[in-house]
């Protein structure tokens, strides 16, 4: 099997958990027998080939307006222009074509299209090569692939979203097989009638995560050291976290790995207003996790996964989370960790001091903490589930329609 893998970058240039994944998934399914080339973007004008660890990689110029991963910040009418543009970018589709036309895949695989765009499905279509889509987030329903506006959840397209993703439904039915990295994610994109036509799947990202040494107990009004890791955005839930964290009364403190915005940054630890609370910066997700007690993930809009939840499950490092999109398919309540409600504000730090002062339940999350996330962390399993799904999409029959 011939498997052309298409998303918006691909390593060494990597932004987040999706070019993470799709470079164990390409590697895996090379060393199943398969034969792997990927397709992804570069800020230079051209096209270029090279190899990346043993994998043909083409690299395309966007054609757009602006390299979106560069940290200059733009206006709102370029950006406006830029994501006009990327709603159906034909140039794109153009060069997906060159590369078919040279390559001849047997199945393409869609990651993250943010820059090619959507219309990249019509020409593999229309080669009669079947496509499986892999959702990492909600790109294809958001031009912010996040559904968050106004400090809150969207649980309905806003206008903009509506105007530029107006006929992504239809196009969505070219797609042979879709994945999902949580059912969570899925099932978003079914309620607003994508894939209508696709197989449904859902496979878990995973990562090689070492089990560590176990965490020691705690004990009765032991001091604790919460815990947040990733990015430092409005969407992540933190000025939520530093507000409830205040509130605490007893022997606690507040690490937040990870970096945002540098204004945002600012007006966080401005709001600290001096309580127990360091912002150590990046650092290794490892050694980080070895250092906290608890991992709080308050996310406000719907992670497709929370891999942050999973790794510090792997650790042994129990978890509060906001009960929101795929971290409620990690995160049990009451098994591995607890809930907290963004409708209830108060409910994070009523947890907080749940898991300080029952160092029992603590402890029996702690225990239970690796084992509830051993399937995910499985890559066998994970390559596995890819292959299978690849091979039902190439059984089902394709309805190539002429232009």
């Amino acid at each position: 099997m011939k498997i052309l893998y298409i998303n918006s970058l691909y390593s060494p240039l990597i932004e987040g958990g999706a070019e993470i994944s799709l470079k164990l998934i390409v590697e895996g399914m090379k060393s199943l027998g398969h034969e792997v080339l990927v397709l992804s973007l570069m800020p230079e004008p051209g096209l270029k080939k090279e190899h990346v660890d043993g994998v043909k990689v083409y690299r395309a110029g966007l054609q757009n307006g602006y390299w979106p991963y560069s940290k200059t910040k733009k206006n709102k009418l370029v950006k406006l222009n830029w994501h006009y543009q990327d709603q159906s970018n034909e140039k794109m589709a153009r060069v997906v074509k060159t590369i078919l036309d040279g390559e001849k895949p047997d199945i393409v695989s869609c990651h993250n299209l943010a820059g090619w765009s959507a219309a990249v499905w019509e020409p593999i279509h229309h080669a009669g090569i079947p496509i499986v889509q892999v959702l990492h987030d909600l790109y294809l329903l958001c031009p912010n692939s996040n559904m968050f506006k106004n400090e809150q959840t969207c649980e309905n397209q806003c206008l903009s979203c509506k105007l530029l993703r107006s006929n992504h439904a239809e196009k969505s039915t070219q797609v042979s097989a879709v994945v999902g990295i949580s059912n969570s994610i899925l099932q978003r994109f079914i309620d607003f009638g994508y894939f209508s036509r696709a197989y449904k799947n859902i496979i878990y990202n995973t990562r090689t995560i070492p089990n560590p040494s176990a965490k020691a107990p705690r004990k009765s009004e032991q001091p604790i050291r919460y815990g947040y890791l990733g990015t430092l955005s409005k969407v992540k839930g933190l000025e939520w976290l530093i507000e409830q964290f205040k509130t605490l009364d007893f022997d606690a403190k507040l690490s937040i790995a990870g970096k945002g915005d540098s204004e945002y940054e600012k007006h966080l630890k401005e709001i600290t207003s001096g309580a127990n609370i360091e912002f150590v910066g990046y650092m290794n997700s490892t050694e980080f996790l070895a250092e906290i007690d608890v991992l709080i993930v308050p996310s406000l809009w719907e992670e497709p996964l929370g891999m942050v939840a999973i790794e510090a499950l792997a650790n042994h490092v129990p978890v509060i989370a906001n009960k929101r999109g795929g971290l409620q398919e990690t995160v049990k309540d009451g098994i591995n960790g607890l809930y907290c409600y963004d409708s209830e504000p108060g409910s994070l730090s009523a947890v907080m001091r749940q898991i300080y002062f029952e160092p029992q339940l603590y402890n029996q999350f702690s225990q239970a903490a690796r084992e509830s996330v051993a399937s995910i962390l499985d890559a066998d399993r994970l390559i596995g589930e890819y292959e299978t799904v690849l091979k039902e999409a190439l059984k089902k029959p394709l309805t190539v329609f002429s232009k």
